[in-house]
């Protein structure tokens, strides 16, 4: 079944507050980076308790281990529309990722971080 341009909706310019009731809202959060530095959006929308699916470019498995779907080639439009499809059509397989995305964001503060980053300058 093809969903049609008409079930996609873009948006522009999102306001942070907009952002986590989008994500929170969202079936699917699909994320096909072909250069990724650490995957913030992806993250933030498995903390929301949304499905993920994106491509493992960069550092995006490291930081999202098995708690996503991912694409080998972020150009086949057939693989994407497959593990969409995929996680929203088994509901056992989103619950999973949506589950281990949960658990996976906890991995991830801003606290934790400033914490870290503090440990590291003032004992190196």
């Amino acid at each position: 079944e093809r969903l049609g341009r008409r079930a996609v909706t873009h948006i522009d310019k999102v306001k942070p507050q907009e952002l986590v009731y989008l994500y929170n809202v969202a079936d699917l959060f699909v994320w096909l980076s072909d250069y990724e530095g650490f995957g913030l959006p992806p993250l933030e929308a498995m903390a929301c308790g949304t499905s993920v699916v994106t491509s493992r470019a960069g550092s995006l498995p490291e930081v999202l281990g098995d708690a996503a779907l991912y694409v080998e080639n972020s150009s086949d439009v057939e693989e994407i529309a497959l593990r969409m499809k995929n996680v929203l059509n088994d509901t056992a397989l989103r619950d999973d990722l949506i589950q281990k995305g949960l658990s996976r964001a906890l991995n991830y503060s801003w606290r934790k971080t400033t914490k870290q980053t503090l440990n590291v300058l003032l004992h190196e």
